[in-house]
């Protein structure tokens, strides 16, 4: 494709985008609202719940579950991006977003959701810490070093993040404005540049190496090195609870990377529109829904921490009422 010689003028902050997945008739709209909604709700009473119960329960003041609310409270704020944004985009009849509105909402959602790899990354390391070198634990994983981990997480998700979009949004756009997906992404934004050259599709790539391979390659450094510390333990019983520990946090790790790199790592070339907006509404909806039910029901302490907030909102209520 030739570039657009009006690139200046096409990057008008009132330059709008239109997005082409939704359903055009109007009984799956609403199909795809209630859906979408059921599943949002959930994710928001789920994640919601975890954060209370871990802020509640003296005994959950701990790193690991430290660690976990804050991957729940990004979570709320990764889905916020963009999942109002859908929904309200089911009763539009023009369903366009203006160039700052799609680069602002790039620019965290991305962000966000390299933040969530980070703090994975993060957690992976608390439980090598916690399995390899107990002793230690205390004195390492101090509550001032899990918020900085944390903040760091965001602040460097986002600035990678910040880049990228600037990036994408500096290369000149074809005429074609349609996006083929419910919002605005890095993948389906770049097959509407009208550039060639495959140093854009490297700089793309390059950012999604830093925030989802070299993350997922510490991660599994990480739990190889756990995986040795725990088969030289003696007791079948401590091997039990250090694997039960960890296969939580591993099955959303597995989840989380397995979409994200489905989708990042590889040439813009290889995008399919109809594949890939299922996989993006599974990494939107699907691991956020999730994450929660995997760490509720494969962890008894959590499932005691809610089953004691649920109890007390349950009792007060019946005192209200």
């Amino acid at each position: 494709m030739a570039v657009d010689s009006m690139t200046w003028k096409n990057h008008s902050l009132f330059m709008e985008f239109v997005f082409l997945a939704y359903p055009k008739r109007p009984e799956l709209r609403m199909l795809c609202f209630f859906g979408v909604s059921l599943a949002y709700g959930l994710i928001i009473s789920g994640n919601i719940l975890i954060v209370v119960s871990i802020q509640t329960e003296t005994r959950l003041h701990t790193p690991m579950y430290y660690f976990l609310g804050s991957l729940s409270g990004i979570e709320l704020c990764y889905t916020a991006v963009v999942v109002p944004h859908i929904l309200a985009n089911n009763f539009q009849s023009e369903k366009t977003i203006s160039l700052l509105s799609c680069a602002t909402q790039m620019v965290f959602l991305i962000g966000l959701g390299s933040a969530d790899c980070f703090l994975l990354a993060i957690m992976a390391y608390d439980r090598y810490v916690a399995i390899c070198h107990p002793l230690q634990y205390p004195l390492i994983m101090t509550i001032t070093l899990c918020v900085r981990l944390v903040v760091a997480s965001v602040v460097i998700g986002l600035f990678l993040s910040l880049q990228l979009v600037v990036f994408i949004f500096c290369l000149p756009f074809c005429q074609d404005r349609g996006i083929e997906h419910f919002f605005c992404d890095a993948p389906p934004l770049m097959r509407l540049v009208c550039a060639t050259s495959h140093i854009h599709e490297l700089s793309v790539l390059m950012a999604a190496t830093l925030a989802i391979a070299v993350p997922f390659f510490f991660i599994a450094t990480t739990y190889a090195l756990i995986v040795a510390a725990v088969l030289k333990l003696h007791s079948a019983a401590g091997r039990h609870r250090a694997f039960n520990t960890c296969s939580s946090h591993l099955t959303v790790v597995l989840l989380q990377y397995g979409c994200c790199a489905f989708m990042y790592l590889r040439p813009v070339s290889s995008y399919h529109p109809k594949q890939d907006q299922f996989v993006s509404l599974v990494y939107t909806l699907g691991t956020p829904f999730l994450n929660p039910l995997i760490y509720t029901l494969r962890n008894s302490e959590m499932k005691g921490a809610i089953g004691k907030v649920l109890t007390r909102k349950y009792l007060s209520w019946k005192m209200i009422g």
